[in-house]
């Protein structure tokens, strides 16, 4: 199976200037656990996950006076729609991460979730919940 088969092809694009706030109410409106952040002065993409805005909550900091690009990830590792899931996987489980961002032709074409391999790889019809 292909990152391509299991992606989730909604991708919430943010700035970097969006407060954390912002970028957690756009998350819980889309139902999606992370954005791609664009920043065009930076030239890059960086991807900002709940576990960020949870971890930053959890210190205590404010999250409609945070920012973004102070929380984003900037050394992202990606996937690309023709990547096979297992390997989508074992970079997932390498560096820690629950998303990754899928580029196609440098774009963002999706995301693929921990929860999207899950449910491809999980047989339909055991009763589990999404």
């Amino acid at each position: 199976m292909l990152v391509h088969e299991a992606m989730t092809r909604t991708v919430l694009t943010i700035g970097p200037a969006h407060t954390l706030r912002q970028a957690a109410a756009l998350m819980s409106a889309r139902r999606v656990g992370a954005a791609v952040v664009l920043d065009p002065d930076a030239g890059g993409i960086g991807i900002l996950t709940e576990r960020d805005i949870l971890d930053s909550v959890g210190l205590g900091q404010n999250p409609d006076r945070e920012h973004a690009y102070d929380h984003t990830t900037t050394d992202v590792v990606f996937a690309t729609p023709a990547m096979p899931l297992e390997e989508a996987a074992r970079a997932m489980t390498d560096g820690g991460f629950r998303h990754l961002v899928v580029l196609d032709g440098g774009e963002p074409a999706g995301i693929v979730s921990v929860r999207d391999i899950v449910r491809c790889w999980v047989p339909a019809g055991l009763g589990i919940p999404a």
